[in-house]
């Protein structure tokens, strides 16, 4: 039997898939998802045709259509328009066919016409990459038998199957089904695992879900994202400019009055505001809840926490009437729940004049301080820091 050129040797053909794959989903992570969908970053034109030539090569798309998918997911998130949600077609169909999906939408020319702006329309994508996208990959499979002779067809398949496992069926099954969430984002995003290395940052989808123009996908200190290293190097080496990263809140302990700096200073840290919102004021009155109640309903209490927080509309019927009996038998719990939803519908009139902005956010601060519930106060006091622009003498945020 023909061995190849490297005899199939096993640590030669492991480390030489596991680092073809790996180079696959750093080009996907770093070009298509964090340069081109989003313009986080911007990447130097060599370093950028490298990437275009090793996603033609191992996966056979094409950049605009990759690109436009992905910008209508976002667009159009957990709706019936969403190309690959878990929440319409269930988590097996994305998980097992999310590349069809991929491809189905991608087939669409209204898609690619509304949501691929903006990508590469050279000489060589029209006349080598989009003309001849099985080409890279056949070639892909001739490098693997050369090497390895008949063992390249196993190497050769693992590397075809990474991206439609991965990136197809994990980010986007997965990310939208299971795990943790540090923002309350309009979607069902999750962050598969802290340390994005196995998928290069991928896995801390809820995080970029919260803030998709972001070229960095970690948040909390303990949680690591290996696509970001990789651009931070190639920022050094001069191919790299980080264009965007997720805001932090600015917090003055100087200001005692809100005004429309607070406001955009809100609107612009939203999620984080509302994190600290479901820490600060709706985890500390849950718990006392939870403490005040009577044996029959402290169960109710104790598995209702998520939904305090959770956006209603993707809550199944259980677990929306579970919510609705708690906040029945306690007056805090609806009270702190109530203000929440209330705090939230002053983004759906972001639109509207500056002096309404304000009132709203001042309107709401009045109610919460008569509140009577001393962690509801402190947050609405609280809340009057928030500037949009550091000064001499800046807190830390809060």
């Amino acid at each position: 039997m023909w061995q190849g050129v490297l005899a199939g040797t096993w640590w030669q053909m492991v480390g030489l898939t596991l680092l073809i794959a790996h180079v696959t989903l750093l080009a996907v992570t770093v070009y298509l998802h964090r340069a081109m969908a989003h313009r986080a970053v911007e990447l130097h034109p060599v370093l950028s045709h490298f990437f275009r030539f090793v996603l033609w090569m191992c996966t056979g798309m094409r950049t605009v259509e990759w690109v436009a998918v992905h910008r209508k997911h976002h667009a159009r998130c957990e709706t019936e328009e969403d190309p690959h949600s878990p929440m319409v077609y269930g988590l097996k169909e994305v998980f097992f066919r999310g590349a069809e999906l991929y491809a189905h939408e991608a087939g669409k020319a209204e898609t690619i016409a509304k949501f691929g702006q903006g990508c590469p329309d050279d000489w060589i994508e029209r006349h080598v990459y989009t003309p001849h996208l099985s080409l890279g990959i056949v070639l892909v499979l001739l490098i693997n038998l050369a090497l390895f002779g008949l063992l390249g067809f196993s190497t050769w398949a693992v590397q075809m199957l990474c991206i439609p496992l991965l990136a197809a069926g994990v980010i986007n099954g997965v990310g939208h089904h299971t795990g943790y969430r540090n923002y309350e984002s309009e979607d069902t995003s999750t962050n598969v695992l802290p340390w994005g290395i196995a998928i290069v940052g991928e896995e801390l989808h809820n995080n970029h879900h919260a803030y998709p123009s972001s070229a960095k996908f970690s948040i909390r200190r303990w949680e690591f994202d290996m696509g970001w290293l990789y651009i931070r190097l190639f920022g050094l080496l001069g191919l790299a400019r980080v264009k965007r990263v997720a805001p932090e809140p600015v917090y003055d302990t100087d200001k005692t009055a809100i005004d429309l700096d607070t406001v955009k200073a809100i609107i612009a840290s939203k999620l984080h505001v509302m994190e600290h919102y479901a820490a600060r004021v709706i985890k500390p009155v849950h718990k006392a809840a939870v403490s005040d109640a009577t044996a029959s309903h402290r169960t109710d209490i104790k598995q209702a926490r998520a939904s305090l927080i959770d956006v209603e509309r993707f809550m199944d019927d259980a677990t929306r009437q579970r919510l609705q009996r708690v906040l029945a038998e306690s007056e805090p719990l609806r009270t702190v729940y109530e203000a929440r939803v209330r705090f939230g519908e002053i983004w759906q009139i972001a639109s509207a004049s500056n002096d309404r902005l304000v009132q709203a956010l001042q309107e709401w601060c009045r109610e919460a301080e008569a509140s009577g519930i001393e962690a509801l106060q402190e947050f609405a006091v609280g809340l009057r820091g928030y500037s949009l622009k550091p000064h001499t003498r800046l807190a830390a945020g809060r």
